[in-house]
């Protein structure tokens, strides 16, 4: 793709997939999606997985509500996804960009209390700091008392859905802001309401 280069935009975009251990995993999927309000977002579903993309505070409230909504619910409910910012050439949609920053789905997320595991990793391509970049992260979590553990390729965040959420969103935006025009990707799993025992 000739001509393009990172940063052209500043859309922030998440791929991701919901996965609710049950039967009845189709009602509880439409469930939480009936109870979010995407409008901020542009949303595209398929049958592999969801991507929504805009501003970056409209693109977290709206992953964090699927997953907490889906999650209330009480079944094993987890959360896989990618989001990146200034990939080379995203700019379809980007009147997304244009909205307020006022978080439509905030509000019903922080009524609800989801203990969640996670693990998540970050990824400042093209910038030969990342790993101190990536360890400045790691302040942040213990700042919101989320941070349990380093561990292999990723990090693992343990408490409140909305504070995990909160600290992936301040990591991943701090990154995005090292380096003029980066290209940043993170990775998060989630889970809530598993039977099996935490490792911690």
């Amino acid at each position: 793709m000739q001509g393009l280069s990172c940063g052209t935009s500043r859309i922030v975009g998440c791929r991701f997939s919901v996965y609710p251990m049950t039967d009845n995993f189709v009602e509880v999927i439409k469930g939480a999606l009936e109870e979010v309000d995407s409008s901020k977002v542009w949303q595209q579903t398929d049958d592999v997985s969801t991507l929504i993309r805009g501003r970056s505070e409209h693109v977290f409230d709206v992953a964090k509500a699927i997953f907490v909504h889906a999650a209330k619910t009480g079944v094993h409910v987890v959360f896989n996804g990618t989001f990146s910012i200034g990939c080379p050439g995203d700019s379809d949609a980007d009147t997304y960009m244009s909205e307020d920053d006022v978080r439509l789905n905030e509000q019903s997320s922080q009524k609800e209390q989801v203990e969640v595991a996670s693990q998540f990793a970050l990824y400042p391509l093209n910038n030969p700091d990342y790993m101190q970049i990536i360890a400045d992260q790691k302040e942040v979590a213990e700042k919101h008392g989320t941070f349990t553990k380093g561990v292999h390729y990723a990090s693992r965040l343990d408490g409140d859905a909305n504070d995990v959420f909160k600290t992936l969103e301040e990591a991943f935006v701090n990154t995005s802001k090292t380096k003029d025009q980066s290209h940043v990707t993170m990775t998060a799993a989630i889970s809530a309401n598993s039977p099996s025992k935490k490792d911690k």
